[in-house]
């Protein structure tokens, strides 16, 4: 059995030890776990911290199986592999991604208010969550990304099926990972403690560090 991390916090310290080249990045974190994560992070190279918002698309007989995602700013990225399994296409989710749009805008107003997003064109940036299981949010929040044009992403994880880190390979210029278990079934098998986190718990550990 490999070895666990304590719990968000620690994973981001450790990841930071391997982002202290980063000059002046804009980190990014996708709520709400990776939220956790990112603030040692900050705290370590510097810059700017502010969340990335991303929402799961859902099939809809069973929500919890994700066709997809959406990030703040970026359109939806679907796994048209697994739509085709499943018989259906983008548009059979239509309203399923208009119901995620509306989440989505919540909480970016929840969480940053009236504020616009850093602009990214031509900065470091280093999009942080806790985990990388299927990756469809991590796509989404990469895609996002780079529309805005930055300078260099880097797309930093405690923990990662190894498939899906591969992928990301292709998405980001940078993948730093600190574990890939060869028997990986979900984050939170990897944390001690793994709670849940709330709205408000995001905004605390924001307000921190503001």
């Amino acid at each position: 059995m490999e070895l666990l991390f304590a719990d968000r916090a620690e994973a981001g310290a450790m990841l930071a030890g391997r982002l202290l080249d980063a000059q002046d990045p804009v980190v990014l974190a996708l709520p709400r776990g990776g939220v956790a994560v990112a603030v040692p992070i900050h705290r370590s190279v510097g810059g700017r911290l502010d969340v990335l918002v991303t929402r799961k698309i859902g099939y809809p007989p069973t929500p919890e199986l994700g066709v997809g995602a959406i990030a703040e700013g970026g359109e939806p990225v679907f796994d048209l592999l697994l739509l085709r399994r499943l018989g259906m296409t983008p548009e059979s989710v239509a309203d399923v991604v208009a119901e995620e749009r509306r989440e989505l805008a919540r909480r970016v107003k929840v969480y940053r208010g009236d504020r616009p997003l850093p602009d990214l064109a031509g900065r470091e940036v280093i999009v942080v969550d806790d985990g990388l299981a299927t990756g469809a949010t991590a796509r989404a929040a990469l895609r996002a990304v780079g529309a805005a044009k930055p300078g260099r992403v880097t797309l930093a994880v405690p923990v990662g099926a190894r498939d899906t880190v591969e992928a990301m390979r292709e998405e980001a210029d940078e993948v730093v990972v600190l574990r890939v278990p060869t028997d990986f079934r979900a984050v939170g098998q990897w944390y001690e403690h793994f709670d849940q986190l709330s709205d408000a718990d995001v905004l605390d550990l924001l307000a921190g560090v503001r």
